[in-house]
């Protein structure tokens, strides 16, 4: 079992009705795959399918079972829980998951490789190291002599050898038809000997243990050659005229052409122009006259898809006058005629469905005259519908004369076919569709045989393949016409097997090719699908999959020509393929040629380092790339013989498993036939002579270059070369570099193509020179094609021989001083660590290629061994390749986890985040690459956001790594910003330079993914820093909630001025600096940014209402509690009128214009006294006083202190008495756009209801608080929502307040039980416990809406549009306003729950998910209000009052932060309502939560938004990430 940090997982997401059945996931044996829920999903409960067995059971394709799910943190969180498997088979693998009724809601494949096994110690053959040469089995002759002949291959350097098909072959001699599927082809035996499949296990057996070779061979699936005994014996096997009779008219027709072309082969076609010997066009016309005048009307083909009108016409008279009526259970009333096909495909064979007619067809009355009028309209249409089939049977034979045509072209006349000569029996006008086992007889006897099913079943049809079809279409299945149109291209060796849907469908024929199937994968490392794409699926996956139960790593490959990616997908899932065959002959030119290699396999070189645990990405077939299949046309004729030795190379270098076929090296000049080719393979001899045929050795052909090539490549894939690089160097000179990532080795291979014939092309001899990076240690190889005096290419008669007159001129591991084909021009260096050798090419001719092997330069190699050996405290995947350094800087002796320990929050908020305005308070800014844009954050988010999308799809072109490959500005930015501080975040500066210091002097093109795994390791080890600094419940949350979390660091800082007023110097835990402006010691508390980017530094980073809306989520929930506490009484130190400021301005500059902030102050308190440990201490803290009196100027601190019980007093009584006053510097210095009367304040506490009122319709004091600022739409100084009166949330924060200074006065915690007030100038005390009754009974006569006429609380029944809602204010100026539907009410319901009844809460609750509940916030309006627009744009002036200068900022557009109220309240009540409700509540909480993870996740920010336009979309006014959005969010995960 591997470490789990070693162990490789990928992580499959679900999403809701995400069909990945043509993605291809491969995956190795001993990974991990971890399924997990994407944010459609999260919230229900899904159910994981796969049909992966348990361990040892055996795999059953259709029996699936259910995945159980993991809870990494004890805890049902959808966000983190995964169901796993533990990949040990290979194989293909189904999956798919549902949820509810839902069974099937997604699903796809999973593909796991086989580990292939070689040698007497049986080591493992990894597949990118495979090098398979192709060999026709019959031309091995006798099993004795395969030993020789194969020796050529493992003497070329091969490691796996493919045979053709080994049975008993057919009459035709094809490699691929086959007579007995069961049987070895008696050939292989000489006289006297029966060699058996034992024999052959044992040789293949002896390849792997002594020659270190695997071996293959084809299974054939598809067809069986005609002579096959069996067939004659089963024909319900194949597509015969009894089991498929759709296939009638086509045999006709194929018998029919069959007499053609014995008429033309006696000449009694020449007086038409249509002789024997087909040469010319005219004789193709002639064709097309005499299948048109002659054989078309003769067969009548269109009488098999007709129906016998006067018979049809007679039986429907007869009904009429017996009066039946239509059925109308089949009919279902509609009117439309209705033919049915006969089944038995008999001419004139099709009926009518009476019932159709009957419906269709009604005579006006039932008089004679009216019967025969509506007999008359039948018969017209049928007549109609007669016409109908006999023009599309047109329309086939047009199709049908066009393929014989096309054929005949081919076979005879075309220069690339093979010229057959004059038509006769043995070659055929066309080749035959059917097999006809008897003896000649005319068209007429024939067509007499269709009556006796005795004979029609074994006229079988043949296979073929048919051009541009749908592959995953059965061709020979009733629905295809491509026998009648002649479309297929026809193997007339060969019976197409008919396997129908099951074994139960055809049992002789699945048995015996499952036996066949067993006996292959017995005795062979793999097969190869022949004709895979013709293959029926259900047939290939029931046979591999007994094959698998035989050879469970079994090898499967195979070729396809669907001629898309996606439907190869549907084959290889499907399957289980472990490599598709790709063709370097495909390729029209070297560039193309390139394009491929790049194509199939290996990252680009400088990769980033992807970590272990990652998603799992969609990749591409893995490919067995070869320089020419064994059935295709031969390269030397296509090409030229001297370009075979580059594009070997080329393909060598390729990362992915590489092959030929047998001949290819030896430079046969002609394609070796799979159904002509009789000779035998020559064997090997070391000293063959050039022109012998019958042996072959070294200096034959390329052989010697192949074998270099061949041990190049295994070696490379090895060796761990992943990486690959293309670079087109001319049109016909093509460098391929494969690099080590670990040891940052290279190997280039320069390799010159010679697509044209030298003798007739012109090459250029001007090759421009090449510069490689680093250090040429050697020449690898080098090889040339060259001419030798060996006499010129012969046909051998006996054996398969190839061009005496070329051999390959070798040198291997030479310096490139020996080279003779290129000669160094010298050493230059680019920049510090850029080394290059210049290398120019004297000898590079066509048909040549020559490899190095390059290091980095010593120096380099040295420092990025140093700089590997570091990161190896991060992750053992770095020891290769690490060297320790002697000269060790002092500050790398400790490990970086050690020294992050040392920083604080407020540290780690330096070292992570910072947005540009706050650093530009410390006279910094963020980084800004040019021509793209800044980063995000100075801190290292900043860069981590952007490396993540950059590191997933290894995009090195991305101008960040363009810019880090172009100079050293962005590394010392990171470095330096740390530096330049103090303490242990000047020591974390001080680790980051000196490992920058090994970074800068690595080659540049290494730069970027070294750069990465620094700050990966860095960034990784400050959030387990910060997490270890914060409470259990982010130790122990679930990545959303470390998220959410991180927040807290993101928005907790201490900036270059401090930004909260002085604390009592009596207070402990306060924390001190010298300060960067005065150089005099200061406080330095953490204070809490509103929001980034907008509201982060100077006056507007802090507000009184944010502050204290985030505080308890970001700073009590995540254990800051001394921090909270310094902020707490920070604000408690401004209090004056009775009001906390909503914006502090350091209190010097505080605003007291708000009615709620100070209210949330107090539920922070409360907060604060029943979540921290001994929180009711807070109460006896000192304040220092800013304002002890309304009219005073700031004081100084510690002038006036009192506990902060005292502090809280004073709002009450306050509050009680009543607030009104006319803010300081009322007018345009304080706000640009506010009436006069806005600046007046007023706050009191009503006597007849107890609800906290206030305000007027010019200004807004709660937190909808946007005032009018266009003159053009005449909104200016108009608050677009006062919410004057009381408003709900501050009735609840109000009520709750109440309700805990009570409970405290019960405790002794806190001295006083009311306030005396001064009304009508006599004194009154006013008791908090009836204060507190009084809203209990209250709250909801005022707020519930009931829709009853007759309820005696409605003041305005004529205002209510909305019912079981809880208005949003009491008393508003404008009565409207109070019954408007918003958010707000959820609020009070979370802090004060006592005042709703359960079953009104939920009528509310439920409303507000219908009406406001958007993607990721809540609708700040009911969108049926007149008033709604859900799009804010504060940009816009234009003349509409409502929308001008984004007057709509609160009257529609979906708010974050009131979700989390909602989400808390629905959780609340529905506890209150029994679990089943809960349970409900519970999923769809989750699922709106998902919404928020997911754009956490995404957020280059790191944070979630202010507010998004209507349905979530983005809003580019809006802060990216809010405090009290990740606040509230944070607050939900903790209740749930």
């Amino acid at each position: 079992m591997l470490p789990q940090h070693l162990k490789q997982i990928r992580v499959l997401m679900f999403n809701e009705k995400e069909n990945l059945e043509r993605t291809l996931f491969r995956l190795e044996q001993g990974f991990e795959l971890q399924f997990r829920l994407g944010p459609s999903l999260q919230g229900k409960r899904v159910m994981v399918h796969t049909n992966y067995p348990l361990e040892g059971q055996q795999f059953k394709r259709n029996l699936f079972r259910v995945l159980a799910w993991s809870y990494p943190t004890g805890r049902e969180d959808d966000s983190d829980k995964f169901c796993s498997l533990d990949l040990k088979i290979a194989g293909s693998y189904q999956y798919y998951f549902g949820y509810g009724a839902t069974e099937r809601s997604g699903g796809g494949y999973i593909v796991v490789d086989p580990v292939l096994h070689v040698g007497a110690d049986d080591h493992v053959l990894p597949l990118d190291c495979i090098t398979i040469q192709t060999y026709l089995s019959k031309c091995l002759g006798h099993l004795d002599d395969w030993a020789d002949r194969l020796r050529v291959a493992k003497e070329s350097g091969y490691n796996m050898i493919h045979f053709t098909p080994l049975q008993t072959l057919g009459e035709s001699r094809s490699c691929y038809s086959l007579a007995d599927q069961l049987s070895l082809n008696p050939e292989f035996s000489p006289a006297g000997q029966g060699y058996s499949w034992e024999d052959v296990g044992a040789l293949v057996e002896k390849l792997k243990n002594e020659w270190n070779m695997l071996c293959i061979t084809d299974v054939v699936y598809n067809h069986t050659a005609s002579n096959s005994v069996w067939i004659k014996e089963h024909p319900e096997c194949g597509y015969n005229l009894v089991n498929s009779p759709h296939l009638r008219p086509a045999w006709v027709l194929d018998r029919a052409i069959s007499h053609l072309t014995t008429r033309i082969a006696e000449g009694r076609y020449a007086a038409k122009g249509l002789p024997a010997d087909i040469t010319k066009e005219s004789h193709l016309t002639a064709i097309r006259s005499v299948l048109w005048e002659d054989l078309f009307p003769e067969i009548k083909l269109w009488e098999f898809f007709q129906i016998k009108v006067d018979l049809a016409v007679e039986q429907f008279r007869t009904l009429l006058l017996n009066g039946t009526k239509p059925d109308q259970s089949k009919t279902g009333g509609k009117k439309g005629l209705k033919i049915i096909q006969d089944l038995s495909y008999r001419r004139y064979g099709n009926t009518l469905d009476m019932d159709s007619a009957l419906e269709t067809f009604v005579p006006h009355s039932s008089t004679p005259q009216h019967i025969e009028e509506c007999c008359g309209w039948l018969k017209q249409k049928l007549d109609a519908l007669n016409e109908e089939q006999h023009q599309i049977m047109h329309q086939h034979h047009e199709q049908a004369a066009n393929c014989i045509v096309g054929n005949v072209v081919y076979e005879h006349m075309a220069d690339h076919g093979p010229k057959l000569g004059p038509v006769n029996k043995k070659n055929p006008l066309v080749t035959r569709y059917f097999t006809f086992p008897y003896e000649d007889m005319t068209l007429e006897q024939e067509l007499q045989l269709l009556d006796q099913p005795d004979k029609t079943c074994h006229f079988l049809a043949h296979n073929g393949w048919v051009m541009g079809d749908d592959p995953l279409r059965n061709f020979a299945e009733p629905g295809s016409n491509v026998y009648l149109r002649r479309e297929l291209v026809c193997w007339g060796d060969s019976v197409k097997l008919r396997y129908g849907n099951g074994p139960e469908d055809c049992p002789y024929l699945w048995a015996h090719m499952k036996k066949y199937t067993e006996i292959t994968a017995k005795y062979f490392n793999g097969v190869r699908l022949d004709n895979c794409h013709s293959t029926p699926l259900h047939v290939a996956e029931a046979m591999l999959d007994a094959a698998r139960s035989v050879r469970p790593d079994l090898y499967v490959i195979a070729e396809l020509f669907t001629g898309s990616e996606l439907i190869d997908n549907v084959f290889v899932n499907r399957l289980g393929i472990s490599s598709l065959v790709r063709e370097a002959m495909s390729a029209g030119d070297s560039h193309e040629q390139g394009r491929l290699v790049h194509r199939y396999g290996g990252e680009p070189v400088g990769a980033f380092v992807q970590p272990s645990l990652r998603p799992l990405m969609p990749s591409i077939a893995h490919a067995m790339f070869l320089d020419v299949t064994h059935d295709n046309e031969c390269p030397i004729q296509l090409r030229s013989a001297l370009d075979s030795l580059p594009s070997s190379a080329m393909v060598s270098m390729a990362c992915c498993a590489t092959g030929s076929t047998r001949g290819y090296d030896e430079l046969m000049p002609h394609q070796i036939s799979v159904v002509k080719e009789e000779r035998f393979y020559p064997k090997w001899n070391p000293s063959a002579a050039p022109s012998s045929g019958g042996e072959v050795g070294p200096q034959t052909g390329i052989i010697a270059g192949k074998l270099a090539l061949n041990k190049l490549h295994q070696e490379l894939a090895s060796q761990g070369f992943i990486q690959v690089f293309v670079d087109q160097v001319d049109a016909d000179v093509v460098a391929v570099t494969r690099h080590c990532p670990s040891t940052h080795q290279s190997v280039v291979a320069v390799c010159r193509t010679a697509f044209w014939n030298p003798q007739t092309h012109k090459y250029d001899t001007n090759i421009p020179p090449m510069f490689i990076p680093g250090k040429i240690e050697e020449v690898v190889l080098e090889a040339r094609t060259v001419e030798r005096r060996a006499g010129s290419y012969k046909k051998d008669d006996k054996y398969i021989n190839g061009m005496p007159e070329y051999t390959v001129e070798i040198k291997e591991h030479i310096s490139v001083q020996e080279s003779t084909v290129v000669k160094q021009a010298g050493v230059s260096s680019k920049g510090v660590s850029e080394f290059m050798e210049e290398i120019t090419f004297q000898n590079l001719t066509p048909g040549s290629v020559i490899a190095f092997r390059v290091s980095l330069d010593p120096k380099a190699q040295k420092l990025v061994g140093v700089l590997r050996f570091y990161l190896t405290q991060f992750s053992p995947k770095y020891q290769r390749g690490s060297v320790a350094d002697e000269h060790l800087p002092e500050i790398l002796t400790k490990p970086l986890a050690q020294l992050m320990s040392r920083l604080t929050l407020a540290d780690l908020n330096i070292l992570l985040f910072r947005c540009d305005a706050e650093e530009q308070e410390d006279g910094g800014g963020c980084y800004g690459i040019p021509g793209w844009e800044s980063l995000k954050y100075a801190g290292l988010q900043g860069l981590i956001s952007v490396l993540a999308d950059i590191r997933a799809n290894n995009d090195l072109g991305h101008p960040v790594c363009g810019n880090l490959r172009q100079g050293d500005w962005l590394i010392d930015f990171v470095a330096n910003r740390l530096t330049r501080r103090e303490g242990p975040l000047q020591q974390i500066g001080q680790w980051l330079a000196a490992m920058f210091n090994y970074l800068k002097h690595i080659p540049r093109y290494l730069i970027p993914c070294y750069f990465d795994a620094i700050l990966v390791s860095t960034y990784t080890t400050a959030l387990d820093a910060s997490q270890k600094l914060m409470s259990s419940f982010v130790q122990n949350g679930s990545t959303f909630v470390r998220y959410l979390a991180l927040g807290s660091v993101q928005m907790c800082g201490v900036g270059g001025l401090p930004a909260l007023p002085p604390l009592s110097t009596k207070l402990d835990n306060v924390p001190y600096r010298v300060s960067p402006v005065t150089g005099q010691k200061e406080q330095c508390c953490v204070s809490l940014a509103a929001g980034l980017p907008h509201f982060s530094s100077g006056i507007f980073r802090c507000w009184g209402r944010d502050t204290f809306i985030a505080l308890r989520g970001l700073m009590l929930l995540t254990g800051r509690h001394i921090e909270a506490r310094n902020i707490i009484l920070a604000f408690a130190g401004t209090l004056r009128h009775g009001l906390i400021p909503n914006l502090l301005g350091e209190g010097r500059c505080a605003r007291f214009n708000c009615r709620d902030a100070v209210w949330w102050w107090l539920q922070c308190i409360q907060d604060y006294t029943s979540h921290v440990p001994q929180g009711h201490e807070i109460l006896q803290c000192p304040v220092t006083r800013m304002y002890p009196t309304d009219d005073c100027e700031p004081l100084t601190p510690g002038e006036v202190e009192q506990p902060l019980y005292d502090v809280i007093q004073e709002a009450l009584q306050r509050h009680l008495q009543g607030i009104s006053f006319r803010e300081r510097d009322a007018g345009p210095k304080i706000d640009m756009h506010m009436k006069d009367e806005a600046f007046n304040v007023e706050a009191k506490v009503d006597p007849d209801t107890g609800f906290v009122s206030g305000g007027n319709r010019f200004n807004c004091g709660t937190w909808m608080d946007k005032m009018g600022e266009s003159e053009k739409a005449k909104n200016k100084g108009m608050p677009a929502t006062p919410r004057d009166g009381a408003a709900v949330e501050i009735v609840g924060l109000s009520k709750s307040a109440v309700r805990w200074v009570v409970e405290l006065h019960v405790k002794g915690l806190f001295p006083y039980d009311g306030a005396k007030v001064h009304r009508d100038g006599k004194e009154e005390f006013l008791s908090y416990s009836q204060w507190n009754q009084q809203l209990q009974q209250t709250f909801e006569a005022g707020f519930w809406v009931s829709g009853d006429p007759g309820d005696p609380n409605e003041k305005h029944a004529d205002l209510v549009h909305k019912k079981g809602i809880y208005k949003d204010s009491y008393g508003a100026s404008n009565a409207w306003c109070d019954y408007q539907l918003r958010p707000n009410f959820t609020i009070a319901m979370v802090v004060a729950p006592e005042l709703f009844t359960v079953e009104k809460a939920c009528l509310a609750l439920e409303m507000a998910e219908k009406k406001l509940l958007g993607p990721l916030g809540m609708k700040t309006l009911d969108p049926d209000d007149m008033v709604y627009c859900g799009v804010y744009d504060n940009s816009l002036d234009n003349d509409n009052y409502n929308l001008a200068k984004g007057f709509n900022y609160h009257q529609g557009p979906e708010w974050l932060w009131p979700v989390g109220y909602f989400l808390r309240a629905k959780l609340y009540f529905a506890k209150k309502q029994g679990e089943e409700s809960y349970a409900k509540t519970v999923t769809m909480v989750k699922n709106v939560l998902s919404r928020h993870y997911t754009h956490l996740e995404r957020s280059p920010w790191k944070g979630l938004p202010e507010l998004t336009n209507e349905n979530g979309q983005f809003c580019p006014f809006s802060c990216e990430s809010q405090a009290w959005s990740l606040s509230t969010v944070l607050e939900v995960l903790f209740d749930l």
